[in-house]
C-alpha cells in the first residue's frame, strides 16, 4: 500500500506503519490533526519524513502496545520496540489554546488513538457534547431547515442532525481533469451567482492576483 494515500501531515499511525488494509478510521485520525491544528493554529505533527512523523505521534500518544501494533508491518513494529519507552503526554494539548476546553481535548483524544480499532467512529464523534454549541449555533442562523417567524420566534428542525436523502453525487467533480477546467469552473460559478440579498463577494477584477487567477 503507498504511503502516499494521505499527506504526511494528516497520516494515520497504521498507514504510517505500513499496515496492508486500513478503514475511515484513518480519516477520523486526520480530522483530528485537522481539529488540533485549528486549536493551535500549526500544525500538530508537522515533521520532515513519515519516520519523524512517527515519533512525533508517540511524543503525544506514548509508545503503543503490541496489541496497539498489530495492524503495523515486522519492520515498523521491530523499529518502534528498539526505542526508548514514552507515556503519554496528552495534557500538553491544553496548551494548544485558550479555546482547548476539557471537551474539546477529550473529543480530540478519542480522535487520535494510534489503535484504529479503538478510535471513535464518525458518528459517535458527530454526538460529541464539544459540537453541540456549534450545531446549535448552525441552526440558529446559518441553516436553511429552520426559520424565523413574523413573531421573531425561532422554529427549530426536529432533527439537529439529518441525514442526506440520498449520496452525495460528484461525477461534475470527476470531470475536472485539469487546473485550467477547475478555474474555469469557479469564475462560471462565481459569476452566476445572484448578489441581491447577500453580502457581495467584493472581487476586485483588476488586482493582480485576479488576473493571476484568471489566466
Amino acid at each position: 500500500m503507498t504511503q502516499e494515500v494521505v499527506t504526511q501531515y494528516y497520516r494515520a499511525p497504521e498507514i504510517l506503519m505500513g499496515a496492508r488494509h486500513y478503514s475511515s478510521a484513518v480519516d477520523v485520525w486526520s480530522v483530528g490533526c485537522i481539529f488540533g491544528e485549528l486549536l493551535g493554529r500549526r500544525i500538530l505533527f508537522q515533521a520532515q519524513n513519515p519516520v519523524q512523523q512517527l515519533e512525533l505521534i508517540t511524543e503525544l500518544l506514548g509508545t503503543p502496545s503490541m496489541e496497539d501494533m498489530r495492524h503495523a508491518c515486522d519492520g515498523a513494529r521491530s523499529h518502534m520496540l528498539r526505542r526508548a519507552p514514552k507515556l503519554p503526554s496528552f495534557s500538553a494539548l491544553y496548551t494548544l489554546s485558550s479555546h482547548a476546553t476539557h471537551e474539546a481535548v477529550h473529543l480530540l483524544c478519542q480522535m487520535l488513538v494510534f489503535d484504529p480499532d479503538k478510535r471513535i467512529t464518525v458518528t459517535d464523534a458527530l454526538a460529541h457534547p464539544y459540537l453541540d454549541e456549534g450545531r446549535l449555533r448552525y441552526h440558529s442562523c446559518m441553516c436553511k431547515c429552520c426559520f424565523t417567524t413574523s413573531a421573531g420566534m425561532r422554529q427549530y428542525t426536529a432533527d439537529f442532525e439529518p441525514s442526506a436523502g440520498q449520496p452525495f453525487d460528484d461525477l461534475w467533480e470527476r470531470k475536472l481533469t485539469s487546473v485550467q477546467q477547475v478555474k474555469e469552473e469557479m469564475h462560471k460559478f462565481i459569476a452566476e451567482q445572484l448578489q441581491t440579498g447577500r453580502v457581495p463577494l467584493c472581487i476586485n477584477p483588476q488586482s493582480a492576483a485576479f488576473k493571476s487567477f484568471a489566466r
